[in-house]
């Protein structure tokens, strides 16, 4: 009776691929279901939408930041 490695290799290379694959889907679809369980014990409450901060806001927090930056520059200079 004569055995081919190769086959016999191939073989377990697709039942160890196959073992992990499968394993891994069950993992995925147990994660996907506590979440869910999770999710419907343990809700999270709901905080309202936040208000984005307006293009004035934003341009005013970057001239405070640079205004910072050029002090502590100034400061630096001094010393």
């Amino acid at each position: 009776m004569e055995t081919n490695l190769v086959v016999e290799g191939l073989k377990f290379m697709i039942l160890g691929m196959g073992t992990v694959f499968l394993f891994l889907i069950v993992m995925i679809l147990m994660m996907e279901l506590q979440k869910r369980i999770i999710q419907r014990c343990f809700p999270e409450p709901n905080q309202g939408s936040v208000p984005l901060p307006s293009a004035q806001q934003q341009r005013q927090g970057k001239a405070n930041k640079v205004a910072a930056i050029v002090a502590a520059i100034i400061e630096d200079k001094k010393s």
